[in-house]
């Protein structure tokens, strides 16, 4: 089974990754597997990032796992192929305050933040093939997010089907 950890940026995938790894599970950071395979074209110089073509990340990646069971983590993993996606999603507040302490310019901030609060990777990641669910990071540390996908592995999901995240609310009130 391949499961995509997805999420946008400080939602807390890699750290929630490092914990599942120390559990014994197999996790590949995606972005990984698009450097080591050279996948990493010309540089977003504004956003600060690399462009990648998804056909040729979703063939390395096949490449890379074969027939291996694997969790791949980053926020481009519910974009290759995967049985089951998982988005970490994050109050547009807390998010912003993450990035922030990262040392984020101010447009890389922002323009993750309203990624966030249009929820525009669950969006994406509804658009694809397989189950989708998400998990609220947004007061939980990464072994409490951790433990949440232990319980949806586990088959326990009724409380994290889509649609039940909505911060439509705290938007309204930067307006």
């Amino acid at each position: 089974m391949r499961i995509a950890l997805t999420g946008t940026p400080g939602a807390g995938k890699s750290s929630v990754g490092a914990i599942l790894r120390a559990h014994g599970l197999t996790v590949i950071e995606v972005s990984d597997i698009a450097s080591e395979a050279g996948l990493l074209h010309e540089r977003d110089e504004s956003r600060g990032s690399f462009e990648v073509d998804l056909d040729e990340l979703e063939y390395a990646t096949d490449r890379r796992l074969a027939d291996v069971d694997a969790i791949l983590v980053g926020h481009l993993s519910h974009l290759v192929r995967h049985d089951l996606c998982i988005v970490l999603r994050c109050s547009p507040s807390v998010l912003r305050s993450r990035l922030e302490g990262r040392g984020w310019s101010a447009s890389k901030v922002n323009e993750n933040v309203e990624a966030e609060a249009l929820d525009s990777i669950l969006v994406e990641a509804m658009e694809e093939e397989g189950p989708v669910l998400e998990v609220d990071t947004s007061k939980k540390g990464p072994v409490e997010v951790a433990d949440a996908v232990m319980e949806i592995l586990a088959g326990k999901t009724e409380k994290y089907q889509p649609g039940h995240i909505d911060w439509s609310g705290e938007v309204l009130q930067w307006y």
